[in-house]
């Protein structure tokens, strides 16, 4: 019979790829990880992982099972913090991804709101672009995404449920005043995640030309201090420059362009009482 604690221990090792970083996760020693994987595979009667050298690696068996045990422990998780909201939200967790722009500042107004009016109430949060993020709320491993998209953007997954909380603009950074991206045509861009390049593209090509990306960063910081040094210029939304605008760096709002702040939860509703506080504190931050 297949153990919570087994799958927890096979989710944790996939995870982070390494007995030793599994068990320094899990607060285990290693033997105890190396025991709890033996046991599992004594259970299934399946090769579940294969020494390589000093390390391990998931067998296709172990991969396929580690998937799906990932999914169990997260939806066990949740179940766990939906029981104690129901208590009233005297106790409860929730655990949240969302990107730097909005974990830097819509964020942290929502936890001081929730910290106030429900202080047993646990906040778990973690940065995560949304694709990743959405990867997350699929498999269990949190309870709400805080994602941008743009209103045609496809919903990738129709299990998801999105609240639209508010827009964010989007900018040109340079180190020009009143810049436009036309000056921009042959200039080096600086771009950011998958999501993020892709809406470089997009703004680019409204304006009928391909960026040459020549640098690549995802941190707020590390791409205004490259606009400022002349490397390049970029793009950043307004959330970001909310949480840091380096002197020097020019921000020129890119009219007819903005992103769409959503949050997301998995599966049918209603949302548990934990959920539902989190989200509506999140519209809240954003003063809808």
């Amino acid at each position: 019979m297949l153990s919570l604690v087994h799958l927890k221990v096979l989710a944790a090792v996939a995870r982070h790829g390494s007995v030793t970083e599994a068990a320094k996760q899990l607060h285990y020693s290693q033997p105890s990880v190396s025991h709890h994987l033996s046991r599992l595979e004594a259970a299934t009667g399946v090769k579940l992982v294969q020494r390589i050298g000093r390390g391990i690696r998931l067998t296709p068996e172990g991969l396929l099972l580690a998937n799906r045990a990932a999914e169990i422990v997260g939806r066990v998780d949740a179940a766990t913090t939906e029981l104690a909201a129901q208590a009233g939200l005297q106790a409860g967790r929730v655990r949240v991804a969302a990107n730097a722009s909005t974990l830097s500042t819509i964020v942290p107004k929502a936890a001081a709101a929730l910290a106030q009016a429900h202080p047993g109430l646990e906040l778990n949060l973690v940065e995560q672009h949304p694709v990743e993020a959405l990867q997350l709320l699929r498999h269990g491993e949190i309870d709400v995404a805080l994602v941008f998209r743009h209103a045609d953007d496809p919903v990738e997954d129709e299990g998801f449920r999105l609240v639209h909380i508010g827009d964010d603009s989007v900018h040109l950074l340079s180190r020009r005043p009143g810049d436009t991206l036309a000056n921009h045509r042959d200039s080096a861009w600086i771009g950011g995640c998958d999501a993020c390049r892709g809406e470089l593209e997009e703004v680019c090509r409204r304006e009928g030309f391909t960026p040459r990306i020549a640098s690549h960063s995802d941190d707020i910081v590390v791409v205004q201090a490259l606009v400022a040094a002349g490397t390049g210029v970029a793009i950043q939304p307004g959330l970001a420059l909310q949480a840091h605008h380096r002197p020097g760096v020019h921000a020129t709002e890119l009219p007819g362009f903005r992103r769409e702040i959503h949050a997301v939860t998995y599966g049918e509703p209603p949302d548990p009482p934990a959920v539902a506080a989190v989200l509506d504190a999140f519209s809240r931050a954003v003063g809808r």
